[in-house]
């Protein structure tokens, strides 16, 4: 385990914060094994803590128009390309149990267009890392590309509001130097035994 700190400002005591917040640590470790450091260092301001995990959760636990491993590409191509160590080692991880593919988040990470996916979500992340990159040029031809290859409208507000969530995220992950959980690194590699 790494001696490093979790992040360039202060990490709360899980006994000094609100009991919302601490109850929502403690569901997570029971369910993870462990507390991913994003809860830690994000408890240093609860309102904000609250805020942020109720619009991931709104956008990242449903499965509806995009499956959950989808929503999870998004993030780890985005995130990628936004070169955000903590989210694409922790949503990496997220990906490689999601899709059931241990290769797929590395190769999302260091370059979708090379990655083992279907065309459809080809499309999803061009889309995604453009509006990422270069939201400004974001068009209707981009939108038509997204409705040729079967996804509806609130598909692809699905697909930009990751995008643009997960562009926040990775530059306060980023801000922050929030490190990944040595966890994360492992799971999802090899087949549970």
């Amino acid at each position: 385990m790494s001696d490093l700190p979790i992040s360039r400002y202060p990490v709360p005591e899980l006994a000094d914060l609100p009991e919302d917040v601490r109850s929502r640590i403690l569901a997570v470790q029971e369910k993870a094994g462990f507390v991913p450091n994003v809860f830690l260092a994000l408890a240093h301001r609860p309102e904000e803590f609250r805020a942020f995990f109720a619009y991931h959760d709104a956008l990242m636990e449903k499965d509806v128009g995009l499956s959950k491993a989808e929503r999870e590409m998004i993030v780890v191509a985005t995130s990628g390309a936004n070169q955000c160590l903590y989210c694409v080692v922790a949503h990496g991880a997220i990906l490689r149990i999601r899709a059931k593919n241990p290769r797929v988040a590395d190769q999302l990470a260091t370059n979708y267009r090379k990655a083992e996916i279907s065309p459809r979500q080809q499309a999803m992340l061009d889309f995604a890392v453009k509006l990422s990159l270069d939201s400004a040029t974001v068009g209707d031809a981009d939108i038509a590309i997204l409705k040729a290859h079967g996804f509806d409208d609130e598909a692809i507000w699905d697909i930009g509001a990751i995008t643009a969530f997960f562009a926040m995220s990775n530059r306060l992950a980023n801000l922050i130097s929030l490190r990944p959980n040595d966890e994360f690194y492992l799971m999802g590699r090899l087949p549970k035994s």
